[in-house]
């Protein structure tokens, strides 16, 4: 009875058990289903977001690139089309004041830079046939700190410059003078370099550097630039030596003119005052030869004149008469007659006239020899005078102890 009775309701509790426990595995595989189900939405979700800042970071590198550009871009375009022109200054204050500046900020350790205006420098250089290395400071940019910092003022950079001999001139763009260089330069982005150099007797840019470099660059676009531009140099440098040789020759030429102008000049000059002196040797002789023959003539009229001062030869009987031997000059001897009581004026009267007279004479005894004391007649005094300082008279052939016979010479006081 017991296991008759009891077997149908054994049969439905196991069919009961069966369906539940086969709900249950599908409640569970249902559960399941939606946890994947709703992990799988999560990773997706997560990697759409990861995937959107991606491209977001990507695409933002371009654009903030593009705006720096744009702002730098615009800056420079505001400076060249002049708004908030720096004042006018002195270009060599500029210059100075940006040189201190940089010394200030970045050291003693920079090139050599150029103290004097942007024309100042581009002149020395074409004097001088050097290469000019011209850097525009820009204090806004912000690769201007990094180049001075790492590359101008490197000792690389330093020894190049003053190896090759280079002129280096800068200033900044803030200044007056940096902002005319600049609108010269016409550069694009900085920092910036440029390279000057002579060529067809022009001063050009043969070389602009610009934007980021290092020092192994900028020294390597230096060399390359130089050599490009060195054959102009030379060939400038040796168009002037050919001038400076020319225009010595020429000034050695112009020099050997000159001299040889100078010593034909001076050979005139010499034979015309040759010529000079023997006119006036000529007019003075001339003169004096005609003075001497008017000097004569004056005498000859005196003589005239004084022909009636001439007493008469006395007889030879009087007790008084003494007789005189008178040499004149020329060695002609005249015997004359005189009073001793005539006066010694008579024996001058009478040589005076005498046509062997010398013009001015004076007489004198043989021995002891004396002088008489009376003067020549001249055309001024127009007599004879006596020369005696105590008597205004003449003494007569005796008071002065004159005897007869006795031998008289006469004197030519202008022999």
């Amino acid at each position: 009875m017991s296991t008759d009775d009891h077997s149908p309701s054994t049969s439905s509790s196991a069919n009961s058990l069966v369906k539940r426990r086969t709900e249950n595995r599908e409640t569970e595989k249902k559960e399941e289903s939606n946890d994947d189900n709703t992990i799988n939405s999560n990773e997706t979700r997560t990697l759409s977001i990861f995937s959107l800042s991606g491209f977001i970071r990507i695409l933002s590198v371009p654009i903030k690139y593009f705006c720096k550009n744009l702002i730098d871009l615009i800056k420079f375009t505001w400076s060249l089309i002049g708004f908030n022109q720096p004042q006018n200054t002195d270009p060599l204050v500029d210059v100075s004041n940006f040189v201190q500046n940089f010394k200030n900020k970045y050291g003693e350790n920079h090139p050599q830079f150029y103290h004097g205006s942007y024309s100042n420098a581009v002149l020395e250089a074409k004097r001088d046939l050097k290469f000019l290395l011209v850097y525009l400071h820009n204090n806004l940019h912000e690769e201007t700190e990094e180049f001075c910092k790492q590359v101008l003022t490197h000792l690389e950079v330093i020894n190049y410059i003053k190896r090759n001999n280079l002129i280096c001139w800068a200033c900044s763009i803030d200044l007056k003078e940096g902002y005319l260089v600049s609108k010269i330069m016409r550069e694009s982005t900085y920092p910036f370099l440029a390279l000057v150099a002579l060529k067809n007797n022009r001063m050009i840019i043969a070389k602009k550097f610009e934007g980021r470099t290092s020092v192994e660059k900028l020294l390597s676009q230096l060399q390359k630039a130089i050599e490009e531009n060195e054959a102009s140099m030379i060939s400038s440098r040796l168009e002037r030596q050919q001038r400076s040789m020319d225009q010595l020759i020429r000034k050695q030429q112009d020099q050997d003119y000159l001299d040889s102008l100078r010593a034909d000049q001076e050979k005139e000059r010499k034979k015309k005052e040759e010529r000079e002196r023997k006119e006036r040797e000529e007019q003075e002789k001339r003169r004096k030869e005609q003075e001497e023959i008017d000097h004569k003539d004056r005498f000859m009229k005196l003589k005239q004149e004084l022909v009636d001062h001439v007493i008469a030869e006395p007889n030879s009987k009087s007790p008084d008469v003494i007789k005189l031997l008178i040499k004149f000059p020329n060695g002609k001897k005249v015997e004359r007659k005189f009073l001793k009581t005539n006066s010694i004026k008579s024996l001058f009267y009478f040589v005076f006239c005498h046509s062997d007279s010398p013009l001015k004479f004076t007489i004198k005894t043989s021995y002891p020899a004396r002088e008489l004391p009376c003067s020549t007649p001249t055309p001024e005094t127009r007599c004879v005078q006596s020369t005696d300082n105590k008597n205004e008279e003449a003494p007569t052939f005796e008071q002065f102890g004159i005897k007869n016979c006795e031998v008289l010479y006469v004197h030519d006081l202008e022999a």
